[in-house]
């Protein structure tokens, strides 16, 4: 490596830019380092957008009665966060950020096995954003079918919902890119004695991860272009009176959203098992186990789509194998879950922000989980499907899970990226008001939705007041917390106190190199001779 590329990466900007000045050298990088900055930064900023979303959300529903907004504008609100919070931050958040800055330096590798593809997959997800964020300025106005954009409302409506569904087309494809070139990465860039069984575990995720971006995310593709193809053409697939079935179009959706579920899950589930031997200073128990529980979730997640449909006139067959598929989807989950608890069993716990997020993970994503059979059992399903239980169920995996993952990962990672510290007090406040909140804000939606509130609805009963009021107030508390954390990160990161190569005495190859990493990642090809958490044999 060459002098001037190594003092490039202590300033952290890794220059390989090839004369190229200002914004042109972030925006037509290769280095993986710098697309997972641009995902990072990306992705960040659409979650603050969609965190506005549904705080004017949850505003129009403090009281019953037409407040803030109309029905329409209502419906487009919650289209539109579901869009951005679903697509734009929560399905790219943790592969394409986290996995851009930290799998390849996991591995001992230069950068991933196609850097142009790369770049592209970012492009793709930038043109992406921008076509969904101009469907809402466009000729008939913002989206209002619900992310789901179920047929046939989403082909009778006037609203812009041709140009949003080509938009996920588009994010679609950078999600392919994505997982296809992890796949190859993985597989062919490991560093010399990287065997399988001594990849990081997040790295285990990443690979499971991409599986399914590759295999399951063309099937949404499909999707969407037919019912562009149905208004613009209107080719009746969906249309009964002409042959059609709206019904295969829930088939359709589920069949890739489901296991897009587990593109945004089994990310987060590898951020945490990285971090809690770390500060449990003990080798994680049962490595194996979750590696391999890792490929079970994304297999037995990718068939258990139809359990969203019980409500929705299948056979009583099709919904009692579905509801068993749901069931024992929850066995690697559960494995998991165990073996993080085994890890911190008699270990010497290090309560720093990292693990504290990821125990937040773990309590929030196990009530997630349980309530989530709540819904694959058909006979109780039946009574929740469709109101606010289903919401604050949904929230609890996706934010409570991927959410507070993506925040671990932040506080975990960003130090040796940056090469600076933030505040350790000032993250954990950050923490406790965030986990607070979340927990008022959601729980308090399953309980208004045991009691029988539908969901999707701009008004309630008043009998609905108190707790629609008190989820109101948890999503001020919640905001409180991420002004806190945010403003905390950043400061830190561009302020704050040198971080060290080595700030939590980790044993994976990201910690055995400096902070920030230089732009080939290593000064000398790394040679693995221990497992990624082996601290004795790393000298820890």
């Amino acid at each position: 490596m060459n002098q001037a590329a190594s003092v490039s990466g202590q300033r952290g900007f890794w220059d390989a830019s090839g004369g190229r000045r200002g914004i042109g050298t972030w925006v037509f990088s290769t280095d993986h380092k710098r697309i997972g900055l641009l995902y990072f930064y990306s992705t960040l900023a659409f979650f603050c957008v969609g965190v506005l979303l549904g705080l004017a959300l949850r505003l129009e529903l403090f009281a019953p009665g037409a407040d803030l907004f109309t029905p329409q504008q209502y419906n487009a609100l919650f289209t539109l966060h579901g869009v951005v919070m679903i697509f734009l931050f929560i399905i790219p958040g943790i592969p394409a950020a986290f996995g851009n800055l930290v799998m390849p330096i996991q591995i001992g590798a230069e950068d991933v096995a196609f850097p142009r593809l790369n770049l592209l997959s970012w492009w793709l997800y930038a043109i992406g954003a921008i076509m969904a964020l101009t469907s809402l300025f466009t000729a008939g106005g913002a989206p209002d079918t619900g992310w789901t954009f179920y047929v046939p409302f989403s082909v009778r409506t006037t609203t812009n919902v041709s140009l949003a569904t080509l938009a996920v087309f588009i994010i679609g494809f950078s999600g392919i890119l994505t997982g296809l070139n992890f796949l190859v990465t993985i597989h062919r860039l490991r560093a010399p004695g990287m065997t399988w069984m001594r990849i990081p575990l997040f790295t285990w995720a990443l690979y499971a991860t991409a599986w399914v971006q590759v295999l399951a995310t063309p099937v949404l593709g499909i999707t969407v272009l037919l019912i562009f193809a149905e208004r613009v053409i209107g080719t009746g697939l969906f249309d009964p009176t002409r042959g059609g079935d709206p019904i295969m179009y829930q088939h359709l959706f589920w069949i890739y959203s489901h296991p897009a579920v587990y593109i945004m899950i089994l990310p987060a589930m590898g951020v945490v098992t990285d971090i809690i031997p770390v500060f449990a200073r003990k080798p994680v128990f049962g490595y194996k186990a979750i590696a391999i529980s890792s490929l079970a979730i994304a297999g037995a997640g990718s068939v258990v789509w139809a359990h969203h449909m019980v409500t929705s006139g299948m056979s009583d067959t099709a919904v009692m194998v579905f509801s068993l598929l749901t069931f024992l989807v929850a066995i690697p989950s559960a494995i998991k879950v165990f073996n993080w608890v085994a890890t911190l069993y008699k270990g010497s716990i290090a309560l720093d922000p990292p693990l504290l997020f990821a125990l937040s993970f773990i309590f929030l994503f196990s009530i997630g989980g349980l309530t989530g059979l709540v819904l694959g059992a058909a006979a109780t399903d039946v009574h929740v499907h469709d109101t606010y239980f289903v919401v604050g169920h949904f929230h609890f995996v996706m934010f409570g899970g991927t959410g507070f993952a993506y925040f671990a990962a932040m506080h975990y990672w960003l130090p040796k990226i940056y090469g600076r510290m933030y505040s350790r007090k000032a993250a954990v406040w950050g923490w406790a008001l965030l986990t607070f909140g979340f927990i008022v804000l959601y729980m308090s939606m399953m309980i208004v939705g045991v009691e029988g509130m539908p969901r999707r609805y701009y008004d309630y009963l008043p009998k609905f007041t108190f707790w629609n009021q008190l989820s109101t107030i948890g999503s001020w508390i919640l905001v409180l917390g991420l002004v806190i954390m945010f403003v905390n990160i950043f400061r830190g990161l561009l302020r704050g106190e040198p971080a060290g190569a080595n700030p939590w005495g980790g044993a994976s190859l990201e910690w055995q190199t400096s902070s920030p990493p230089p732009l080939e990642n290593f000064d000398h090809e790394p040679e693995v001779t221990h497992g990624p958490y082996d601290f004795r044999k790393a000298g820890l």
